[in-house]
């Protein structure tokens, strides 16, 4: 993203933030089987490759913060980091993974590329101190309780304890109640920090709770919102993708169907792409 602020680039991997580069991180909710991830990451993988994008492998082992105590949570931190290591191995791509508390921090570290503190915690100082610290990548999704120009606390607090990978995730805010909605300044906004800008599309079309037990979604309008991000200038584009999506068990009802990915992300690189060169001609 070009701003007033220098943003730091940094690899991950194969993949690059920060450099001027579309990346993309994507991949079902939450970590079903050992087959079904691993599918679900060479089809995402093929697809991103075959628009020329970076691509990184994201699914979570737990989802801590479910609407309701029946709702599917997943198989757990040594099963979950274990298949996520062989995807890493087999495919040799970078993964992403959840971290919901300090103490999960260093077992998840060894194994995953980047970690990320969902936006319930990005205030949550002693989770981000110790995954700051983790010497992994960082990505903190802004919560959707937070103003943008907020977000640099969080930042702060990451680079105080010596990140030097850090990335910042803009996923909606609340707006009444059951609904989310993405105000597009807080991509300039935030990219003023100095961090690459990753826009979660997927989870800024939730429904929080809006099937009384189960979050609820609009999956439907993925590819306008994403398109508009990507056209804002961000680094990176997050998204949700489950090959039927009616039968996930989680998120289900705002992840991208599989079958619509590949268009999308060729769309999403041409504007990428005509944007970093409308700003490379208006540079002085």
């Amino acid at each position: 993203m070009q701003t007033g602020s220098q943003t730091k680039s940094f690899q991950v991997g194969t993949a690059t933030f920060g450099d001027g580069r579309l990346t993309i991180i994507a991949g079902p909710c939450a970590i079903e089987s050992e087959a079904h991830a691993m599918m679900m990451a060479r089809a995402c993988a093929e697809r991103a490759r075959g628009a020329g994008l970076d691509f990184v492998f994201k699914s979570s082992f737990d989802k801590a913060n479910r609407s309701s105590i029946k709702s599917f949570r997943g198989i757990g931190m040594n099963a979950g980091l274990e298949i996520l290591r062989h995807i890493k191995s087999e495919l040799g791509v970078p993964v992403v993974t959840d971290v919901h508390d300090a103490a999960q921090v260093e077992a998840v570290a060894e194994v995953a590329d980047i970690l990320q503190i969902p936006a319930f915690l990005c205030r949550q100082t002693n989770s981000i101190i110790e995954t700051a610290r983790s010497g992994r990548a960082v990505n903190i999704k802004k919560g959707q309780f937070l103003a943008p120009e907020d977000a640099r606390n969080i930042v702060e607090k990451a680079r105080t304890a010596g990140c030097e990978r850090l990335m910042l995730t803009e996923r909606g805010v609340s707006f009444g109640y059951h609904n989310l909605v993405v105000d597009m300044r807080a991509f300039p906004i935030m990219s003023e920090f100095g961090v690459p800008i990753v826009f979660d599309v997927t989870h800024s079309l939730q429904l929080p709770g809006g099937l009384g037990n189960a979050t609820g979604g609009l999956s439907q309008y993925i590819e306008p919102i994403a398109r508009a991000g990507v056209a804002c200038g961000v680094d990176a584009v997050f998204m949700e993708v489950h090959d039927t999506p009616e039968r996930a068990p989680s998120d289900g009802p705002n992840m991208l169907p599989l079958a619509r990915m590949g268009p999308l992300l060729e769309s999403l690189r041409d504007i990428h792409g005509l944007v970093g060169e409308r700003a490379n001609r208006a540079a002085p």
